[in-house]
């Protein structure tokens, strides 16, 4: 296990491959640790240099006291790239994650060169929601809510599988308060202007039974960035990298190589 000692939190992370192989950082979505990527790792192309980390309140990360700001998470993730040396990087984003990936993109394009917007959008929700959301974890926990966050993550034929049950418990068990800190970020968070001044490129990924960010929130975001791609990946839900994994991977591996990351 590797700490990172930041300005205001501590986050734990792994970096796997090379030195010198291509960077590509991985930022994962609300109620996930970083191993919510490994269904796709042995499937992508050998060599590279792959950052993972648990943000703010999740997985083995340090919980600084809730609220937290959508700033404070993009500063936790700029700060960590900064002391691995992670720096024109290829950086997937999924939920908020995505959310995470747009803002830094325009605090500090010299750390990623191509992004991709997975299952994410420059707004998610309205604050009337994500209070409600907030609210009931205050009250019940992570727990709470567990069944109604996974249908909306998977597909229902993916809830029926013998692996639902892992997703589950990995939901259940992060932090309430760093739940609902994250929460908070995404409740505040509206990045339509930034993200439409952005030039870089992009590729959106959605899954066709997504209930959370649906194919077209995902295609509207990505439109704000002039020459930006989008894929649907079918019989998937909010979390495509786990239920169609393969598929997952050569999207990112053909976005790598067609802009030369790799």
């Amino acid at each position: 296990m590797q700490y990172a000692h930041l300005e205001n939190t501590k986050l734990h992370y792994r970096i796997d491959g090379p030195d010198d192989g291509a960077p590509v950082v991985f930022a994962n979505s609300l109620g996930t640790d970083f191993r919510l990527w490994d269904p796709i790792l042995p499937l992508l192309p050998k060599g590279l240099r792959i950052l993972r980390f648990d943000k703010r309140g999740h997985g083995l990360s340090a919980c600084p006291a809730a609220p937290y700001s959508m700033g404070s998470l993009i500063t936790d993730t700029e700060q960590l790239m900064d002391l691995t040396g992670f720096k024109d990087a290829m950086f997937v984003g999924l939920s908020i994650g995505g959310m995470i990936a747009q803002g830094l993109a325009v605090k500090r394009l010299d750390l990623i060169r191509a992004m991709v917007l997975s299952n994410t959008a420059a707004k998610i929700g309205n604050p009337a929601m994500w209070n409600e959301r907030i609210a009931a974890v205050n009250e019940g926990g992570v727990e709470a809510l567990a069944d109604g966050v996974i249908e909306r993550w998977f597909s229902k034929g993916y809830c029926t599988g013998p692996d639902i049950d892992l997703w589950r418990n990995m939901l259940a068990q992060q932090s309430n308060a760093g739940y609902a800190g994250c929460c908070a970020a995404i409740s505040g968070t509206d990045f339509y202007t930034p993200t439409s001044g952005l030039r870089l490129p992009t590729l959106g990924i959605a899954g066709t039974e997504d209930g959370s960010t649906p194919p077209d929130l995902i295609r509207e975001t990505v439109d704000l960035i002039p020459g930006s791609q989008f894929h649907l990946i079918r019989k998937a839900g909010h979390l495509p990298c786990v239920e169609q994994p393969i598929e997952y991977a050569q999207v990112l591996t053909d976005f790598m190589r067609n802009t030369g990351h790799i």
